[in-house]
């Protein structure tokens, strides 16, 4: 199976955004060398515990370092910026590092009602998002009013599937993303394939899944490995925000001291949907993933307190097909 990596540039406990920024840097550095063909960086605007809030700055600063693996976003918000800002710094990207850019293309708002009034868009029409899209798409092909620069053959896009992005996706003829519920979204995922409507960039349907992994000498010790991150994303709905990744001896203690029933119910969920276990049980559940939705490609997040701890699970899922 082809695998690749998606890293959103987490904070740990005690650590700067600006060594979490610098980790993804070394992470796709080490990615390359264990022959991984993509590394996708994301883009969330201040939020705390995630430092990456401008993708196509961070690749340009990954691609500087690096030789051979392409490098993507995971995306860019398509609402919190012009269509033509998007195609420029997706043609600049192009020109830079040629033949090495992958550009996804998402449709999330703000994390919270600040982050969108500042970010200037508090809602967002399906409408509105199909035609902002294709606003992109014409810059990049050369077809708008303006021709957006530098004047390079585009990179190719993906459309993160959010709000109808499969239903968008298949209509625009687009390779698409899934990740949490949809990747078991049976009906969702045929419709995608079935309806899909070949373009000039994508004749053919390509399917991403995207997959939380941790990988441990046993499924209990992966588990664990998963409750930093669950923890933050609990914790979230409280407190607006994701805070740094704390040790997981240490969210074990919280869990029995201090979480609610509403706060051990979502950590078990997200515990649940993602892939946990030894390096064979990761490649089982992988296979199986890959079988069920028919795509072409795992984009594995590895997120936990340890950075051994990924360093670890990347080289697995280097060996289960990163090139």
């Amino acid at each position: 199976m082809r695998v690749s990596l998606l890293d959103r540039s987490r904070t740990r406990a005690g650590e700067s955004d600006a060594e979490a920024v610098a980790a993804t840097v070394a992470r796709a550095r080490r990615a390359e060398a264990l022959g991984f063909q993509r590394f996708w960086t994301a883009e969330h605007h201040a939020v705390p515990g995630i430092a990456s809030a401008a993708p196509a700055v961070l690749l340009a600063a990954i691609g500087a370092r690096t030789q051979r693996i392409r490098l993507g976003t995971g995306g860019i918000m398509v609402p919190n910026h012009p269509p033509l800002v998007i195609a420029e710094q997706a043609l600049l990207l192009e020109s830079l590092y040629p033949g090495r850019i992958d550009i996804g293309l998402g449709g999330s708002l703000g994390f919270t009602a600040p982050i969108r009034r500042a970010l200037g868009r508090t809602q967002l029409r399906d409408e509105q998002y199909a035609a902002e899209i294709e606003s992109v798409r014409a810059y990049l092909d050369g077809r708008a009013e303006v021709t957006a620069r530098p004047s390079v053959p585009p990179p190719p896009l993906f459309l993160l599937a959010i709000r109808n992005g499969l239903t968008l996706a298949a209509a625009l003829g687009m390779p698409a993303v899934i990740a949490g519920p949809l990747v078991t979204d049976t009906a969702a995922v045929e419709t995608y394939f079935r309806t899909y409507r070949g373009s000039e960039h994508a004749p053919e349907p390509y399917l991403m899944v995207g997959v939380e992994v941790a990988v441990a000498d046993s499924e209990e010790q992966a588990r664990d490995l998963l409750l930093p991150d669950s923890w933050a994303y609990a914790d979230s709905r409280d407190v607006g925000e994701f805070r740094a990744l704390r040790p997981v001896d240490e969210v074990r203690e919280l869990l029995r001291t201090e979480a609610s029933d509403r706060k051990l119910e979502v950590v078990r969920a997200r515990t649940d949907s993602a892939i946990a276990g030894t390096p064979e049980q990761v490649a089982e559940a992988l296979t199986q993933v890959v079988k069920r939705t028919g795509a072409s490609e795992v984009l594995a997040s590895v997120s936990t307190f340890e950075r051994a701890d990924v360093a670890h699970a990347d080289e697995v899922l280097a060996s289960l097909g990163g090139s």
